[in-house]
């Protein structure tokens, strides 16, 4: 979403120096790597990084809080770092990241077509690498490391081109797996479409993440690293990076009580949903559910907070739930954020989570952070953050009657709910955004070290041979002119790059081909009732 490129510039010169004292500390993820304290006996030197978002920068989106939480993190340690990210058509939900002096500019951002289902999100046209450079560093300066928040279709075409590039001039890479598009696509795509679409997105994911410029796969949950393993993505690059929690922001005295009499004046018992309203999110089982739980007899009222900017997929969503909407027992609030966001948790008695193609679910653990404990489907990230009887309940994904019976059993036993209230805030508290900002942080340092020697072994191994080429002339015939090699390898690199470039172009038409398909099927779906109205009339 959910903020695509993180870049990292290191001060060149001073590079060496600092990387020895890097070497003499032994890291721990409470350590800051470009905390003064570890930068002072080596002349006060800092690193520069560059991060990337995903497909989107909005304060509603997970992956993009989580984003915005890693650069201003970074930046406060006295990083360069440079966001580029796709545009966002709605003008909703953007974030600048904190502006610093020695930015030379905060954030790009690029075109793409938006997605139908959530114009939020874009399909980022075409680009060239090198333009990306030009934007942030200048063409001359490319970054040391480049670190894709959730890679798509911005990602994608920057890890297919760098790949293309000579090992001494390409860029490592640090990717952090934060959306499964695969399964997004099994859900929103009719079949055949979506085996098509889970079986294209698999084999470009195992393509791209295999590749040796890609250094390291951050994974926030088992889920995804199982998916990753069936990919064929090597265990050695694979790093299990979970979430924080702003525990400051979400916390249970942010109840409101104005609040609850306005949701639920009768006293009934209230659930809460905070999530893109989307059909890949589960809406459908949730309306199953609160249906069932309203044909038990259970007072309550579901107050979902969330929209999208589509209001065709917007009202279809809507329309699941009802009659129940149109009785008032279902409320749609819309986006919320900041401390209306906070007190929308808190105020809640019982927190639903029905979706499945969650990598970690951070709505999860900021519901466990305002004290209300969680009713959830055992698939995806939240299976690693929900203990199972303390802070909530897991149900198999499929079990509607057994999901119904656990809100029916919290929503009646209040003992219950309070104590797992109290352990969800306890558990939701060990979870700090310093300690895991850190951890990204060590391990871009760790990149650029290692990039670095890499570096100087080529420079090395370069030197030898041009000793031998001199040492014995009768055989420098074979190993070639110095000048020539670097003319005919500069060749093969443009030749390599024009047809990475190529395929980004195929793509993206394959890819217009489905959006325009998607819109006629919009536009035709939104048609069908003025059409079936008119016939009736």
């Amino acid at each position: 979403m959910w903020p695509e490129q993180l870049h990292l510039q290191a001060e060149r010169e001073r590079l060496e120096t600092t990387s020895e004292c890097m070497r003499s500390h032994q890291p721990s993820w409470n350590d800051n790597p470009f905390s003064p304290e570890l930068t002072a006996s080596c002349h006060d030197t800092r690193r520069t990084i560059t991060p990337s978002s995903r497909q989107s920068f909005g304060p509603v989106n997970g992956v993009s809080r989580t984003t915005l939480m890693l650069v201003e993190h970074l930046r406060s340690q006295g990083a360069l770092v440079a966001v580029v990210a796709p545009h966002n058509h709605t003008k909703h939900n953007t974030f600048s990241p904190t502006a610093t002096t020695a930015d030379t500019q905060l954030e790009v951002r690029l075109q793409g077509y938006p997605l139908p289902f959530n114009p939020e999100l874009s399909v980022v046209y075409p680009v060239r690498v090198s333009a990306l450079f030009s934007r942030t560093f200048g063409s001359d300066t490319p970054p040391d490391l480049i670190y894709l928040a959730s890679p798509a279709s911005l990602g994608f075409q920057v890890m297919l081109q760098l790949q293309q590039q000579p090992r001494e001039k390409r860029v490592p890479v640090i990717c952090n797996f934060q959306t499964y598009l695969a399964g997004y696509c099994a859900i929103l795509f009719p079949h055949p479409f979506s085996t098509f679409a889970v079986f294209a997105f698999s084999m470009v994911q195992s393509f791209l993440f295999r590749h040796e410029s890609i250094k390291t796969v951050f994974y926030p949950s088992r889920f995804v690293q199982r998916y990753l393993e069936a990919q064929g993505v090597q265990a050695s690059k694979m790093e299990l990076l979970q979430r924080g929690v702003n525990t400051e922001l979400f916390r249970p005295e942010m109840r409101s009580e104005a609040l609850r009499r306005e949701i639920a004046p009768n006293g009934e018992i209230i659930l809460i949903c905070v999530s893109r309203v989307a059909g890949e999110k589960g809406f459908g089982f949730l309306a199953k559910t609160v249906k069932e739980l309203d044909a038990r007899g259970l007072e309550f009222k579901l107050y979902v907070v969330g929209g999208n900017r589509n209001p065709d997929v917007e009202r279809e969503v809507h329309e699941m739930f009802d009659p129940l909407r149109e009785q008032g027992k279902v409320i749609f609030a819309g986006f919320k954020t900041g401390d209306d966001l906070a007190a929308a948790y808190a105020s809640g008695d019982i927190f639903l989570h029905c979706s499945v193609t969650e990598t970690f679910g951070l709505v999860v653990l900021e519901s466990m952070a305002s004290g209300v404990p969680v009713v959830a489907r055992d698939e995806g990230g939240p299976s690693d953050i929900i203990q199972h009887g303390r802070c909530g309940y897991l149900v198999p994904p499929d079990d509607l009657d057994g999901f119904v019976d656990k809100v029916m059993y919290l929503a009646k036993d209040g003992d219950c709910r309070q104590n797992m209230a109290t352990q969800a805030r306890d558990m939701a508290c060990q979870a700090s955004w310093d300690k895991i900002n850190n951890q990204v942080a060590w391990r871009m340092a760790d990149t650029i070290q290692e990039r670095e020697r890499e570096r100087a072994q080529l420079v090395h191994q370069r030197s030898a041979s041009n000793a031998i080429s001199q040492l014995i002339p009768m055989y420098s015939w074979l190993l070639m002119n110095s000048a020539l090699r670097d003319v005919l390898v500069g060749r093969i690199v443009d030749a390599k790059l024009a047809g990475g470039f190529s395929v980004v172009m195929i793509c993206w038409c394959l890819t217009g081909i489905y959006l325009a398909f998607t819109e006629a099927m919009l536009w035709f779906k939104s048609k069908l009732p003025q059409v079936s109205a008119q016939t009736t009339a």
